[in-house]
């Protein structure tokens, strides 16, 4: 059985292991390991060796050097790969070690490489072009998810207990699912952010990580969560002392219904229907309630998010370049986010927010109710390498794009999304609502491929989402990854 993060940090602290003999050790898998998976795209051996040596009472840190691997998106450390998955920026390196990597390394994580992500991460597979697919480990011919597939394949492949993800529409929770991992998207304004991308898309993204353990998961939040007084986003303190789960009884509503009207797979109905006789069993109260909100209306102004900050993003790479940016530049789905946005108003933009700040309300008032929101993570496993989640008819819309008309576009992106959102359709609002939100991995089918189930809570209550993850822990109901077992 592969250990978590927690055991290899004791290991390195009491000195019966070295951390060159580790780092050794990892190389090893990934040689083995990486060629079938495809996720792993720089591997800092030397400099990891250098800066674990060069850091003085590391292992005093709650991870004591363990290595990380970090997202090849938004995890900036200086000097290394920059590209965010997109040729533009293929030999672009960061000029700053960005805050939550600084805060990675404080807690005596050591990044060692980075993994793969789609082109900017709109995608809930990873595809890149410039590193192609990434494979899922409990199945080769199965995509490991996006945004964060490339940490989540390297985890549930056994190579790393733990590496760096972000969610910004369901990137951590996604792959988890997909893959058999705990996948916690923290409460918007938790995790450090800047020097630069403070406000993320507008606040729906957030760094964490991916995790093999409830106590990797706990001692990660716990030892990364602040207050960053420049930060434009700010985290009610509902909870905000660490201390052990409670035992409370709690009262948790629940729907397996999609919230944009698409099809959801027996099997994701069968994993929360399961869980529900678990929990029940526990001594808590489970309710079925219907969708709290209207999920295609959110959803349709998730994409005006994504498109209004493409454009803006563009707009500032174009400055730099000094050039206009073509369909060449960048991947079909880009291009087409891209000029989506530069038909959209600032009108428009707003109406999205506040759409956004309805939805929050709303959510805040159900979990006023109830302690806790079940739903699947995904709503079916992981799809085949070779699905086109798309098809010919909206490659050619997209290559079209900036010809159509602003109703028309907006109609054009989601068509673009339509497949890929059938797959995950739940995952989204979290982000939107800045609530917490975790991937438990209690479910595997009868083909062997992971299904995650998802809980909410409220605004700065992961001490709940903890709670529940330890009791479905405890009681050995995890199903991880066929890597980790």
């Amino acid at each position: 059985m592969v250990q978590d993060a927690l055991y290899w940090a004791n290991q390195l602290k009491t000195k019966q292991v070295s951390f060159n003999e580790y780092v050794t050790h990892l190389e090893k898998k990934i040689a083995t390991l990486n060629p079938d998976l495809n996720a792993l795209v720089t591997f800092e051996k030397e400099e990891a060796i250098k800066q674990y040596h060069a850091t003085p009472k590391i292992d005093e840190t709650p991870f004591s050097g363990v290595p990380i691997p970090l997202k090849m998106l938004g995890q900036a450390k200086k000097g290394w790969l920059n590209t965010s998955g997109s040729r533009l920026f293929r030999d672009v390196r960061s000029n700053n070690t960005n805050h939550f990597v600084q805060r990675l390394e404080a807690i005596g994580l050591v990044p060692i490489g980075q993994s793969t992500s789609p082109e900017f991460g709109f995608k809930n597979v990873t595809d890149a072009t410039i590193y192609g697919d990434t494979r899922n480990p409990a199945d080769l011919s199965r995509s490991a998810g996006g945004s964060s597939g490339g940490a989540a394949a390297l985890v549930a492949a056994g190579i790393f207990p733990i590496a760096g993800a972000s969610d910004g529409g369901g990137s951590i929770r996604i792959p988890a699912s997909f893959t058999g991992l705990i996948g916690l998207k923290p409460t918007r304004g938790t995790m450090p952010v800047g020097p630069d991308g403070w406000r993320g898309w507008q606040g729906a993204s957030i760094s964490f990580g991916l995790t093999i353990s409830m106590r990797d998961t706990k001692t990660l939040f716990y030892s990364m969560r602040g207050t960053e007084t420049a930060a434009p986003y700010q985290a009610p303190h509902a909870e905000w002392t660490q201390h052990e789960p409670s035992n409370k009884k709690l009262r948790i509503a629940y729907s397996t219904t999609s919230p944009v009207g698409s099809f959801v797979s027996k099997e994701a109905i069968q994993a929360v229907d399961e869980a529900i006789h678990f929990l029940t069993e526990q001594g808590h109260e489970v309710f079925e309630i219907d969708y709290p909100v209207d999920g295609e209306q959110l959803i349709r102004s998730y994409y005006q998010m994504n498109g209004a900050e493409t454009a803006a993003m563009f707009e500032n790479i174009s400055t730099y370049l000094k050039r206009d940016l073509t369909i060449n530049d960048m991947e079909l789905m880009t291009w087409g986010l891209y000029q989506y946005g530069k038909k959209l108003s600032a009108a428009s933009y707003i109406h999205s927010l506040n759409l956004w700040d309805a939805a929050a309300v709303e959510m805040e008032q159900q979990l006023t109710d109830y302690d806790l929101f079940l739903s699947p993570a995904t709503a079916h496993v992981a799809p085949k390498i070779e699905t086109d989640l798309q098809s010919d008819v909206i490659r050619a819309k997209l290559a079209n794009i900036e010809f159509h008309s602003k109703k028309e576009a907006t109609e054009i992106i989601y068509d673009m999304f339509e497949k890929s959102l059938a797959l995950s359709p739940y995952t989204q609002l979290a982000n939107l609502t800045g609530q917490p939100a975790i991937s438990l991995p209690t479910f595997t089918t009868k083909e062997g491929l992971p299904l995650g189930i998802q809980f909410m809570a409220a605004k700065g209550r992961e001490d709940l989402l903890l709670q529940v993850g330890y009791e479905f822990e405890h009681a050995k109901k995890f199903q991880l990854a066929k890597g980790v077992n």
